[in-house]
């Protein structure tokens, strides 16, 4: 059993590499509130009362003039203070060693500890002041006498001092206080975390306090302690510990990151069954936005459904890239007509068309004001325009690679070539992003909260650290805690398991965590950087020596009722397969002789209803929008019908 002494004593004179350390509460008072400021709860030292001290953090140095007696605080960053001779000293008296004398006060500066042949430890010290610069003299450590430490000009930071053993036995001076001040003795004030016999939480302290202490370690050392236990801590336990029962000593409060059902039952003081932990490979996924907003899962490999891939939608060429970059040799179908841009270098495109993502390369643009030649990011593609007269197919190429901008706007659907089921595994081992669909929910879930969805975009997959629990009440349904997005503390408990000894039960994973938007961006934001599109280049200022454009005025116009009349009445011609014509060019208006291009107008951020642009006269080809629709039906596909198609035709053409 150690001395009584104080709590300040103790913990100053304590070697840390020896916690946790057992002590007793002997006798005395502390200041009424420190405690509570701190941890924030009630908490008593009385005589008897066993405190186990698991960790200690340095708050503040308490300070006190060796003349006046007047104690204060100093913040631990606190700096500028200088030592009473760190390495200077004299010596009151005369000096006699091996025959040569050192008068009294002269000053020696150490520099540093040697052995001599005999084996005897002597100080190497020199003369300060000496004329020649070699004075130095071998000092026995065993050699007795008046010594005084020298004031120096060098200062230390309370960090400095308080972490070392030399420094911290030393008398100093505050640097900041005018006229230097007189010397201070410093005295470290720590936090103490320790564990209490009748509390389940860690309770923390000042070192400050009033109470006299014993160090009752070697007495107690079986004595059994509530040990608080955070996720990571249970996470780090040997598996031989499991399963066991646990108590929730505080739960997550305030935690924003699941929605999912057993994230309610952890509440302070529940009881759990914890089956054990490992790394988990998981996959986070989400749906398209919908009524209910966007859902997000974290699904683990153990997910045992059923999925079918299914066609992405890209709305830019820069997704595109991106998709390609995962998916080589990515083939795509146009979604929606893109009107040609001559002087940003934006080819035409038109519905169905089909283009294969060959790579990536340096385009040269239109000319800048000084005459040079712009290079722009673009992927390069080959686009096949489907013909309707199979005799033709030999005797026309219909493929041709052209260059998309990475800036380009457009709208894409990925072409799928098999319609197979997979399993999450199989999947997780390819190119991700994946759109699929669950068509076979997982037989193990009670209820698959996948099931049913429209779509599910699985982002990507990373491994995490997860404890397998349940409930006492249901031990056989277990879901898994995620340990590094849980902020919530444990204590193993001597309970019995809920099943009979030797008979456990088989358990039912929940492989499926729906967790919040709250946790979806926070997890982008610790992993990675959304990397932005590249921007478009500037527009190019037409020269003196082009020619200007026809004024709008000037060009033959077209009735719009009428064009609409038009292409309602050649679509029923073609339902009724009156009509089978070869489909025109891509981007040529119905009648080349009546209508010209609409020349090319700066574009604007404005509405429908303030543009001053021409009506478009680049119209889908029947037969084309026909096939496209006819094939896009086909697949698992949330597609506008043909007549949806006529419909969004004739809204277009009436609104340009």
């Amino acid at each position: 059993m150690g001395d009584l002494q104080s709590l300040r004593v103790f913990i100053n004179c304590l070697d840390q590499q020896s916690l946790p350390r057992i002590l007793q509460i002997c006798s005395g008072v502390y200041f009424q509130g420190s405690v509570y400021e701190l941890s924030g709860s009630e908490v008593c030292l009385s005589t008897g009362d066993l405190v186990k001290i698991i960790g200690l953090e340095l708050l503040s140095v308490s300070c006190e003039e060796i003349d006046t007696g007047t104690s204060f605080e100093l913040p631990i960053q606190h700096s500028g203070v200088d030592a009473f001779g760190s390495f200077t000293f004299i010596s009151s008296s005369e000096l006699t060693v091996d025959n040569f004398t050192l008068p009294a006060g002269k000053q020696l500066t150490l520099l540093s500890v040697e052995l001599d042949e005999d084996g005897e430890r002597r100080a190497r010290c020199q003369l300060v002041g000496q004329n020649v610069a070699s004075a130095e003299l071998l000092l026995p450590l065993s050699l007795k006498g008046d010594f005084y430490e020298c004031e120096g000009d060098r200062s230390y930071s309370l960090q400095e001092i308080t972490s070392s053993v030399r420094l911290s036995s030393r008398r100093f001076r505050s640097t900041n206080v005018k006229n230097s001040g007189g010397p201070l003795i410093f005295s470290p004030v720590y936090e103490i975390k320790a564990i209490m016999q009748m509390r389940k939480d860690v309770v923390k302290f000042p070192s400050s306090l009033e109470v006299d202490v014993q160090d009752v370690t070697e007495q107690f050392q079986n004595f059994v302690f509530i040990t608080p236990l955070s996720m990571a801590e249970v996470a780090s336990q040997p598996k031989e510990s499991f399963p066991t029962m646990a108590e929730i000593l505080d739960g997550p409060e305030g935690n924003q990151f699941f929605n999912c059902s057993w994230f309610q039952e952890l509440q302070k003081g529940r009881h759990l069954v914890l089956h054990g932990w490992g790394d988990t490979p998981m996959v986070l996924a989400s749906t398209p936005k919908g009524r209910k907003g966007k859902q997000y899962f974290l699904i683990s490999q153990r997910y045992g459904g059923q999925m079918r891939r299914r066609a992405r939608e890209f709305r830019s060429v820069y997704e595109l890239f991106l998709a390609s970059s995962q998916s080589p040799g990515l083939k795509v179908s146009v979604s929606q007509d893109c009107e040609e841009a001559e002087e940003e270098g934006i080819p035409a495109l038109s519905v169905g068309e089909h283009l294969e993502v060959l790579g990536m390369a340096s385009v040269d643009r239109h000319k800048d004001e000084s005459g040079a030649a712009q290079k722009v990011e673009s992927l390069i593609c080959k686009r096949t325009i489907e013909v309707e007269d199979e005799d033709d197919e030999d005797d026309e190429d219909n493929s041709e690679e052209l260059a998309l901008p990475l800036f380009m706007a457009g709208h894409f659907v990925e072409k799928l070539s098999d319609n197979k089921k997979y399993s999450l595994t199989d999947l997780m081992n390819s190119s991700l992003p994946l759109d699929i669909k669950v068509v076979t929910r997982d037989k193990e879930l009670e209820k698959d909260p996948l099931m049913g969805l429209p779509a599910l975009k699985l982002e990507e997959t990373f491994k995490e650290t997860t404890v397998l629990t349940s409930l006492p009440s249901k031990p056989d349904l277990c879901f898994e805690l995620p340990v590094h997005w849980l902020q919530m503390s444990l204590c193993f408990t001597s309970d019995h398991l809920p099943w009979s000894i030797g008979e456990p039960p088989k358990l039912h994973v929940e492989t499926v965590t729906e967790v919040s938007e709250n946790f979806y961006y926070e997890y982008h934001k610790l992993t990675s950087k959304a990397e932005e599109p590249p921007p478009r280049p500037p527009k190019r200022k037409p020269s003196a020596s082009e020619a200007p454009k026809k004024s709008p005025k000037s060009r033959p116009s077209i009735s719009l009722p009428n064009l609409a009349s038009t292409m309602t009445q050649q679509l029923e011609d073609l339902s009724l397969g009156q009509t089978k014509a070869k489909r025109p060019p891509a981007l040529l208006p119905p009648d080349n002789s009546l209508v010209q291009p609409p020349p090319l107008f700066p574009r604007k951020s404005s509405s429908i209803a303030e543009s001053t642009s021409q009506p478009n006269m680049y119209v889908t080809s029947p037969s084309m929008a026909q096939k496209s629709a006819r094939r896009l039906s086909d697949q698992d596909h949330d597609y506008e019908s043909i007549d949806e198609t006529l419909k969004n035709t004739h809204d277009s053409i009436m609104h340009y």
